[in-house]
Order: C-alpha cells, then sequence, then structure tokens
C-alpha cells in the first residue's frame, strides 16, 4: 500500500493487531469479524461512507486482516488499507437489500475458505452496524462455528492513544478551536439557525492552515431556550433570539480523530440561576480535571465534580463522558468506560476522555466541557484552549 494513503506507520498498525490478538486469545477466539467502521480504520486504515451496507474486517490469530464489504467499496479499501490487495474482497451487487440473498452468505463463504468453519467466532452483537438479520443468517450458513460475543473488544484496546494517534487529536482540537470561535462569533439575536451551522460547517471542513477538516461523527448540536434542557437535538431555522442561552456541542475532526467542546452563550443578561450554575460548573471541572490523574478512576472524576455541585445545591444524574477518539456516525465516543459514580477504569497515560459535565436545567441547559488527555504526571491536560465561561452578549 502506497504510505502517503495510510494515515499511520506500519509499526502502528501492528502493535494495534498485536493488542487486539492478545485480547482475542485471552477470550478463546480463533478468527474476530469487527462490523464497527471505527474499529475497521483503526486496524486496516479503511475510511469510506459505505457503513450503510454490510462490511467487516476477518481478524484471525495470524497474517494480515481482510476487509470484506461490497464490491465497489472494496475498491475503496484498495485505496485507504494497508494490507494487500489480495486481502480486501467484494460481494456482489446483487446482495445488497435483496429479499433473494444476504451478504452474511457471501461472507460465510470466506470463513470457510479459510477453514474456519468450525472455529470460535467473536461477533460484535451490541452495535449499530450488525443487524440482528446479519447474525441469523451467519448462524445458519456455519451451523458447526461457535458464534460468541466480542462486543467492544476492539474499542478497549483502543482507549490507550498511541503518540501518532495524540498528535491527531490535537490537530482536531485546534479545529474544534475554530469552529467554536466561528459558532460565538457569528450568534447574535436575528440570525438564522440554519445559517450559523452552515459557518460551521465550513469552519470545521476548511480546517487549520494545511489540517484539513473531516466530517464530525456527530453533526452540530446548538439548541436555544427551552430546546436547550434537551441534550440532543440539532438546529432549525429559527433565528436566534434575545434573552435565550444557546449551547453548542462541537467538534473538529482530523482524519476521523476528535477533540470534543462545548460552550455556552446568552444573548442579554443571564439569569442569577445561571451564573450561579456558571460559576460551580466551572469549580467542578477544576476539581475533576485536578482528579483525573493516572491510577485514579473514572469514578473519581464524577465524584470530584459532583462534591462541588452538590456544595453548591445542585443535583445532576447521568455519566460526565466518555473516551473519544477515530469514531465515525453517529457516536463521537468509544462506548467503553464512563466517567460516572460506578465506573472504576483505572486511569492511565494516553486515555483521551470528553469530560461531559452538562447542566440541563429546567428552563435553560449550560454545556462548559473539555476533551482531556490523562498525563504520566499531574492532573489531565485540556487540549483546546479556550476560555471556560459563560459567554454572553448583552
Amino acid at each position: 500500500m502506497p504510505a502517503d494513503h495510510v494515515p499511520f506507520s506500519q509499526a502502528e498498525y501492528e502493535r494495534r493487531i498485536a493488542k487486539t490478538r492478545r485480547a482475542m486469545e485471552k477470550a478463546g477466539l480463533d478468527l474476530l469479524f469487527i462490523t464497527d467502521p471505527s474499529n475497521q480504520a483503526w486496524l486496516t486504515g479503511y475510511d469510506g461512507w459505505s457503513f450503510y451496507v454490510h462490511q467487516g474486517v476477518l481478524l484471525g490469530l495470524e497474517g494480515e486482516p481482510i476487509w470484506w464489504g461490497r464490491y465497489m467499496d472494496a475498491l475503496g479499501g484498495r485505496r485507504t488499507c494497508w494490507m494487500s490487495h489480495d486481502n480486501i474482497h467484494g460481494y456482489a451487487d446483487n446482495y445488497v437489500q435483496s429479499t433473494e440473498r444476504h451478504p452474511m452468505q457471501d461472507l460465510a463463504s470466506h470463513i470457510r475458505a479459510l477453514g474456519m468453519e468450525t472455529a470460535r467466532i467473536g461477533v460484535e452483537m451490541e452495535n449499530y452496524y450488525y443487524s440482528a438479520k446479519a447474525h441469523g443468517v451467519l448462524v445458519e450458513e456455519l451451523p458447526n462455528a461457535k458464534l460468541m460475543d466480542a462486543t467492544a473488544m476492539v474499542n478497549w484496546q483502543r482507549l490507550i492513544k498511541s503518540e501518532e494517534e495524540i498528535a491527531f487529536i490535537r490537530k482536531a482540537a485546534r479545529i474544534s478551536e475554530k469552529v467554536m470561535h466561528t459558532a460565538l462569533d457569528r450568534a447574535a439575536p436575528g440570525v438564522r439557525k440554519n445559517d450559523l451551522v452552515a459557518d460551521i460547517f465550513h469552519a470545521g471542513i476548511s480546517g487549520v492552515d494545511d489540517d484539513w477538516g473531516d466530517y464530525p461523527a456527530i453533526v452540530p448540536l446548538t439548541p436555544s431556550g427551552l430546546d436547550a434542557t434537551a441534550a440532543h437535538l440539532t438546529w432549525n431555522g429559527a433565528p436566534m433570539r434575545e434573552d435565550e442561552a444557546t449551547f453548542f456541542e462541537l467538534s473538529g475532526c482530523y482524519r476521523r480523530y476528535h477533540a470534543p467542546l462545548c460552550r455556552t452563550i446568552y444573548l442579554g443578561k443571564p439569569p442569577d440561576e445561571m451564573r450561579a450554575a456558571e460559576q460551580a460548573q466551572i469549580e467542578g471541572i477544576a476539581a475533576g480535571l485536578e482528579a483525573a490523574r493516572a491510577g485514579n478512576r473514572t469514578c473519581d472524576i464524577a465524584r470530584a465534580f459532583l462534591d462541588v455541585l452538590a456544595r453548591h445545591g445542585i443535583s445532576r444524574e447521568g455519566r460526565m463522558g466518555y473516551p473519544i477518539g477515530l469514531s465515525y456516525p453517529p457516536d463521537w465516543g468509544e462506548r467503553t468506560a464512563s466517567i460516572r459514580m460506578e465506573d472504576q477504569t483505572v486511569l492511565k497515560p494516553g486515555m483521551v476522555f470528553h469530560f461531559m459535565p452538562a447542566l440541563w436545567m429546567e428552563s435553560w441547559g449550560l454545556e462548559t466541557t473539555e476533551t482531556i488527555l490523562i498525563t504520566e504526571n499531574g492532573p489531565a491536560e485540556a487540549l483546546c484552549n479556550m476560555d471556560r465561561k459563560l459567554f454572553v452578549k448583552d
């Protein structure tokens, strides 16, 4: 594979495969079938908007991975994967959305050709991209194989980022700063929300200097007023209004790596209760960053933040963050550890989280968040350089 088509060094891909194979051996697997596009890209470099059809990676305990998908997308595999073309396979187009046949029949034929028809095969059962129908057909086609749940097996191997990955996330963070500055500068009474989001997209895709922007795994979340009491609303064509808060949940993206960042702006004079919540939130974030040290646990970050809120008389439920890195829609989280009270994941240098202690109250929302890196010594590093406050245009 030409080096200019591959995001990372060959040594980096070999490191990832070795980690995954150790996890496979521990779980007693002979073969792993990976459908999550983030996991596919992490292991092979495959990058294309083709995850709406069945595709995946077969990883055994020896040899190169095999990328498998629709034939027209196998051509994209040749352009983006590091493996030899002999290990990139495409199925015929008459399998796509057919009522007569299913792509998993083709996949099963490849597994049989590998001599793995009686193997212990791991599949990602709890995954957006692996349907119940796909699993049923695969079970029917491989009656002598043992299909085992390997949900998040690869995700957990991604938790500690390499130096090459951290460099990409830092580039994404610079784009996140640009995107957020664009949103805050453009926000004003009378500005239509869809026009504002168009500017946000332009800022993100144009990138920073030579670091071009990719599409983020989550579209801009930009609710205002009562809509901001909900966490995941997008935008409409209504104009922004005075005496309303709008939170922006955004991320720059560089070669599929993210650095989410949230800030809130108030058009007018914020109410006293919002100002009080702002101070509690900022104090709590500082406490959380201080607790986010190697050797501590994710629950320690959550506890530090919630203790501050409790002193200010504010109650909050739900998790306060998750690991981030390489992702495809519909989520930029890695779906492993969580920053919440019951999670005992030990923090290690190289982990990167979206520390997301947002507040959604009865009549407004206040989001101030950071992408943080767990370091060798000391508190976590916030990767975006942005004032941590409620922004106000009075």
